[in-house]
């Protein structure tokens, strides 16, 4: 199963049901990928915690502005059977500036709006808003 449409849709779906967090396996693409959306103001948080059989878990605490989600749909663009990259003039605004698209870059996960200001593409992993 793909890991990171998991976690994507662990946190769409605990949005849906107002959870105040929700729990993830851990890897450190799926970290690099919290922290992205904890700048943009889609979670309020994230922390690594290990289970009881020393499994490291990812935990994330949504965002919740005026009692309301933050996350109120995701889209997958690149998927394990179809990879898909943008370059720098291909990367656009999403629902008018309410979303992002998440991008795997040389520089690390970047948003949209942080690829275009460093002016860089990369695979396009998804789209959250």
């Amino acid at each position: 199963m793909d890991q990171i449409s998991n976690m994507l849709i662990t946190m769409k779906n605990g949005a849906v049901v107002s959870k105040r967090s929700v729990v993830v396996p851990f890897s450190s693409v799926k970290s690099a990928i919290a922290e992205c959306l904890k700048s943009h103001g889609f979670i309020s948080g994230y922390s690594k915690k290990t289970e009881k059989n020393n499994v490291p878990v990812l935990e994330i605490e949504l965002a919740y502005p005026g009692g309301v989600s933050k996350i109120s749909d995701v889209k997958r663009i690149s998927k394990p059977s179809r990879r898909v990259y943008m370059g720098v003039h291909d990367i656009h605004t999403v629902k008018n500036g309410h979303g992002i698209t998440v991008l795997s870059t040389p520089k690390g996960i970047l948003s949209n709006k942080e690829a275009y200001k460093e002016q860089v593409g990369g695979e396009a992993l998804f789209m959250i808003w």
